[in-house]
Order: structure tokens, then sequence, then C-alpha cells
């Protein structure tokens, strides 16, 4: 599974921007797909996950109300809408597949339960 994410840059604060994770070499639309950030000297850390069949997600309580995760599965495509950012958002945004498909629970919240990374893309808001 290849996963290309897309949609970041430069925005001020109280602004807009929508990623795009888009998988490529094995469908994904059976797992879990997730977002995560690092931001510079910190940790990755998760952001926003999504069941196979889209009908449910899961957030991090610091971006609840502000950012939807979504998917096309039609498009192997995984989407990443964010709203009212602020400057503590700034980070390099990843998107990634939980192709293991373990355990009783849909929700993958750390890094060592998904098995396919994007690259990265980046996200920077200014005050």
């Amino acid at each position: 599974v290849q996963l290309q994410a897309s949609g970041g840059g430069l925005v001020q604060a109280g602004g807009s921007l929508t990623l795009s994770c888009l998988a490529s070499g094995r469908t994904v639309s059976n797992y879990t797909m997730a977002w995560f950030c690092q931001a510079p000297g910190k940790e990755r850390e998760f952001v926003a996950a999504i069941s196979w069949s889209g009908g449910s997600t899961y957030y991090a309580d610091s971006v609840k109300g502000r950012f939807t995760i979504s998917r096309d599965n039609a498009k192997s495509t995984v989407y990443l809408q964010m709203k009212s950012l602020k400057p503590e958002d700034t980070a390099l945004y990843y998107c990634a597949a939980d192709t293991w498909n373990s355990g009783s629970s849909w929700v993958k919240v750390t890094t060592d339960r998904y098995d396919y990374w994007g690259q990265g893309t980046q996200v920077t808001v200014s005050s």
C-alpha cells in the first residue's frame, strides 16, 4: 500500500484546509484509516480515525468540533477537513492505514497499530 498525502499549506489562524490521502497499490476500503500529526520536537500524535465503511469516526479531544475525517472508498481517498485552525495545529500531518485489522475495536490511536504511512504534508498556521 502506498499512501500519498496532500493539501497542506500556510493558513492564517481561523482558516481552513482540507487534506487528502490517496491510497494505491492495494485497496484500503476494508481498513481503518487515520491521521496523525507531528510538530517539531514532539512525538507523532493521533488526530482522527475512520472505520472501513466511514460510518464511525473518532477524534482527539484537541480537534473535536473543528476537524472532520471522511473517506471515499470508490476513490481510495481519505480526507481531513480542518476548520478554525490554530497556531498549535502547525505540524506535519500523516495519513495511516491499519491493514492488520486486529483487536476487538476498530479505534486505534497509537502509531504502533498502523502499518502503512504516507509521507506527510505540512500544515502551518500563522497567528
